[in-house]
């Protein structure tokens, strides 16, 4: 099973896997200190930026080594 979907919150995702700051960066999202990642899941996120969180999500979890 996958660690990441795309309905968890940007925050959770970034603390639980620091190392998934270089996906978001990649996508131009400076999540770290943006007031959105307190609330927004990674889709929502994603969508916002015009990315597809699907995509977000396989880079994400293939970076984990899922």
């Amino acid at each position: 099973m996958a660690k990441v979907t795309k309905d968890m919150g940007i925050l959770d995702i970034v603390q639980n896997y620091p190392e998934t700051i270089a996906v978001f960066q990649k996508y131009g999202m400076g999540c770290i200190g943006c007031a959105a990642a307190r609330f927004e899941n990674l889709e929502a996120g994603a969508k916002v930026h015009g990315f597809n969180p699907d995509e977000m999500v396989d880079e994400i979890n293939a970076l984990l080594g899922e």
